[in-house]
């Protein structure tokens, strides 16, 4: 993928309620991430949004490597 995720990854209030989508389209990384997770492979992805590219879902899952490796923090209930 040469480009950093932030170049197709966007995350905007006025876009899905401010959750990071694809730039151009409706489309969630969560969906992309939900689908891998799910073993569905990148070709089937890509036939239920044909709208992605390959470079797309590949920035998705840079997106969440990046998100991810911050620490988190316990939360006490």
């Amino acid at each position: 993928m040469g480009q950093h995720w932030s170049e197709r990854i966007i995350v905007n209030p006025k876009v899905c309620h401010g959750t990071a989508c694809v730039k151009g389209t409706r489309i969630p990384a969560s969906v992309i991430l939900d689908n891998l997770a799910a073993e569905i492979s990148e070709r089937e992805i890509r036939g239920q949004y044909p709208t992605l590219s390959p470079d797309d879902i590949q920035a998705a899952l840079a997106y969440a490597a990046e998100v991810t490796g911050y620490p988190l923090y316990p939360v006490c209930r």
